[in-house]
This record gives structure tokens, sequence and C-alpha cells, in this order.
């Protein structure tokens, strides 16, 4: 998949390869319960500049950009031999380093940044650094609360910070951390292959400088490669907090025991984004976009037992946080335009809610035995103090496969939650696969509260290969196969393969 920047809004297309033909047949279909791996698709790029100690962190081909690891693939979920669509490119792409300033733990203050000589720190590292300087932390452990400060590269010359080719990892944090590393205001910079670890408070913190409403003071921001692990105290800590920022990426980054009562990523007015290739296991909120947020973007994913709403189309927010501000003579909304596209949600507590989400997409997404929930459409921020709040509104649900038992599912079984001062007639729900494994005949009993609803598939078993090992491919007899609608938003599947016309429904093409 190619990233263009169009009309002010991130598109993709796919390779002409031509579309896929026959799914490989496997073993077994809903009711898998302990999943092994899932790492479905690719791990890092082998470009220069980075760590050689990749997370294989899977998804839509995440490994983009020149300065990167050369990470392992995922394991199981991946779709195999088929058409590639091209991968994904951002402003790092082709690009090469002109300096390389180097942090080592052996570093000291007297440091010049030469490989002989390394910084102490990555602050004396950044403040070193100009417009397409590598700073490449070498392996070991260094202490968090890390502040960088308007962090500005060129769209021809970035920052790296990163760790150094051939090594582990560098990890930051540990005890006596409140946040790993924190950076307010940046351009065109890139961090890549660290560790981001046991931190009381967030992860990795990037914000605008409260500046709410220069929309350059954070811009053209990538992170990848990154793993974040044990982060927060069990209250309102990130592992990764993102405020204010514009035309960004989150690739092939792996998430684990995030704070419950937290996200692992949190936008807050944040604008033209893309989540690809990550993984989300456990914790509290997945991914949550709110606060003016728009256009957002969040594919390719896995998100496995998240405490949670696994994705977090708006939210509440207080109306002094909203990016851009809110407008008292216009309307204003949580969230706008955030697509959630070829995911895999494998047993989270709830899968998705659109609290406040106006002209939202949810779409070839593959849903697997969650606990409590599966739709949610809420209004958590209403007209008040002068603000008038658009109702949740104009959201598109196509072409998924929600497998699930209505025992487990609140609201009496029913898969989609809908609150008061909500819109769902304006919600078009097409193509999609519902399956409820303990109540068959049940699967209909959806609640779609005069919402438009075409080409729902008969409710039957999805067919997966072997949902107790993550792999989510559908076998060869799979009503699913060739049964969506096309959908120019959706060129490509969770692992990369270009869907074919017509698409299969989830979040995996058929096999060739």
């Amino acid at each position: 998949m190619v990233a263009l920047w169009l009309s002010g809004w991130l598109v993709s297309s796919c390779s002409s390869d031509g579309s896929a033909s026959e799914a490989a047949s496997g073993a077994q279909g809903v009711g898998g319960s302990e999943v092994s791996s899932s790492g479905s698709g690719q791990g890092g790029s082998s470009a220069a500049g980075g760590s050689a100690a990749g997370a294989g962190a899977g998804g839509a081909n995440a490994g983009a950009g020149r300065a990167g690891s050369s990470g392992e693939a995922g394991s199981s979920g991946a779709a195999g031999a088929g058409p590639q669509c091209e991968p994904i490119t951002t402003f790092e792409t082709g690009l090469e380093p002109s300096a390389v300033l180097h942090v080592a733990t052996t570093g000291s203050a007297e440091g010049t940044g030469t490989e002989q000589n390394p910084f102490g720190d990555i602050e004396a590292a950044a403040e070193a650094a100009g417009p397409g300087t590598a700073i490449r932390v070498h392996a070991g452990e260094y202490a968090g609360d890390i502040f960088l400060s308007d962090v500005v590269g060129m769209e021809q010359a970035p920052i790296w910070i990163g760790g150094a080719p051939g090594e582990a990892r560098p990890v930051i944090g540990g005890a006596g951390s409140s946040e790993a590393l924190h950076v307010s205001g940046a351009r065109y910079l890139v961090l890549h292959d660290l560790e981001i670890a046991d931190t009381t408070a967030n992860g990795v913190n990037l914000d605008d400088r409260g500046d709410y409403e220069d929309a350059e003071a954070l811009r053209h921001v990538v992170v990848r490669g990154l793993r974040f692990r044990d982060i927060g105290t069990g209250g309102n800590n990130d592992c990764l907090k993102i405020s204010g920022a514009n035309e960004f990426f989150v690739l092939g980054s792996e998430f684990v025991n995030c704070s419950v009562g937290g996200s692992n990523i949190d936008h807050v007015g944040c604008h033209e984004g893309l989540i690809v290739g990550n993984t989300f296991e456990g914790g509290g909120t997945g991914v949550q976009a709110k606060g003016g947020s728009r256009r957002v973007e969040i594919r390719g994913n896995v998100f496995r037992q998240n405490g949670g709403r696994a994705v977090n189309m708006g939210g509440a927010t207080g109306f002094e946080f909203f990016r851009p501000p809110l407008d008292a003579a216009g309307d204003n909304y949580e969230a706008r335009d955030i697509r959630v596209i070829a995911n895999v949600f494998d047993r989270s507590t709830e899968v998705a809610a659109m609290p406040g989400c106006v002209e939202c997409l949810f779409a070839h997404n593959t849903v697997y035995l969650p606990t409590t929930r599966i739709l949610r459409i809420l209004q958590e921020t209403t007209t008040s103090g002068g603000f008038t709040f658009l109702p949740t509104s104009g959201g598109r649900v196509i072409n998924n496969v929600f497998a699930y038992t209505r025992a487990e599912i609140t609201n009496g079984g029913r898969a989609i939650n809908v609150g008061a001062g909500t819109s769902p007639t304006t919600f078009s729900y097409v193509n999609n696969l519902w399956y409820a494994s303990d109540d068959v005949s049940g699967s209909d009993d959806v609640d779609y509260q005069g919402a438009m609803v075409t080409g729902t598939l008969v409710p039957a078993n999805p067919g997966f290969v072997a949902p107790a090992n993550g792999d989510f491919r559908l076998q060869a007899e799979s009503t699913a196969l060739g049964a969506g609608v096309v959908l120019a938003e959706a060129p490509q599947d969770n692992s990369g393969i270009c869907y074919g016309s017509p698409p299969t429904v989830g979040a995996f093409e058929r096999e060739p």
C-alpha cells in the first residue's frame, strides 16, 4: 500500500497485481480459547539507522522507512503467498542520515557524540542534532523522564532517534521514572526501535507544547518498531499519548500490559494519522481518538484481550483540551472520520465504541469472542456551555465478521448498544456476517434501531483456520469469501494482500 496525501486526507492504493483466488483449507472455526501467537504480517524494515531487534509486530506491511529495524516477521496470522499491496511510505522513505550521533551507557557529559566518545544521554544528543541527523542509542538501560523540546528536522532531512543497527533495543524507563520520553513540539521526527518500560505515568508523550491553535507545532512524526510494556500504575496512564499531532504514523509497534485505566494509544485533537501493523495486548483501552480528532485511520492491527474498549472512536474530553479549540458559532465533535479497517479483535472486553463520532467507518474487521459488548453508539459529550456538539451519526459498518456468543454479550445478547442522544437512523450496515455460536438463529437479533441494513450474510460459522492459535484466515468453504462489497477506503487486508473484487468479508482476503 502506498500512502498518499491527497486533498488533505490520507488515502491508499494497491498494486495492480490482481486479486487473490481460493482460500486454503484449515482446521477449526469458532470456539478457540488460547492464543499462542498472532503476528499477522511483517515487521520493520532492514534499512540503515535502526536496530536488529524487531518485534515482528505484524500487520499490513507496516515496516516502512529507511532508518528502521530488520524486524522479524509475524507468525501464524500471516496470509502467506498472494498479491501483496505496495508497502507504506512516509516522509522518511528512501532517505539516509547525513550525520550520526551516538548515545551509550558508557558515555559521559563530556562526550562528543562519536562512536568512540558517545554522549551519555539522549537529551545531549538531541541538543546537538540538526536536520538529517540519526541519534543512535546503543543497547542498554537508560533512565526515563527524558524531556525534548522542539525537535525539528526537514522534509528531506528528518531527525531519527532510535536503536543502533545490529543491537537489541535500548530500554528507557525503569524504577523512579514517571514518563520514559516526552517530546514537546516536533517536525519531521522519527522515533524507532526503542523499548519503553516500567514507568509510573505515561510511556511516551508527544504534544504540541500546549499551543492548541498551532497546527504546525507537532507535525510529520513517525513512531515505529517500538515496544511498550508495563506502563502505568493502573490509573489513567497511557503507553503512547499523542496530543495535537498532524500527519503522523504509528507503525509496527508492540503494546503489552499498558495501564488498565488508560489507553495503549490515546489521541487528543489529532488529525490525519495512520496506525498500522501494531499489536495491542491486555491493558485498558486499545486506541482512542477524541478531543476533536479527525481523519485517523486504524488499520491492519491485532487487538488481543484488551480490558476496555479496543477502539474508542470519540470519547469525553474537557472543553479546554480540544484541538482546534471549540467553535461557539459552529458544530463541534469529539471525533470525525475515524476509520477502523482490517483489524483483528481477539477476545476484547468491548470491541468498538463511537461516543460522539461523526461519519466514522468500521470495515473489514474480524471480531472474535468479545466478552461484554461488540458495537456501542454513544453520546458522552453533549451540547452545553455555549458549544453545540453533533450527535453520533453517519457511521458505516461494512464487510465485518462478528463471531461471538450471545451469553457473554450484555444488552440482552444483542450485538449493538445504542445510547441516548445519538442518531442511529443515519448509520448503515452493509454485508456483515453476524454469527452467535450459542444461538445461531438469534444472530439476527442485532438492534439496528432504524439504520439502513443491506446484504447481511446468512448466519454461519465463518470457518477460521485456527482461532485458538490466532489464525483468523478463512477456510475454503467459508461463506464470507468474496461476499463483501468493494470499499475504496479498504484496499488491502490485515496481512497486506489486496482485497479482491468482490472482496472477502473480514480482515483477511482469500489466498491464491
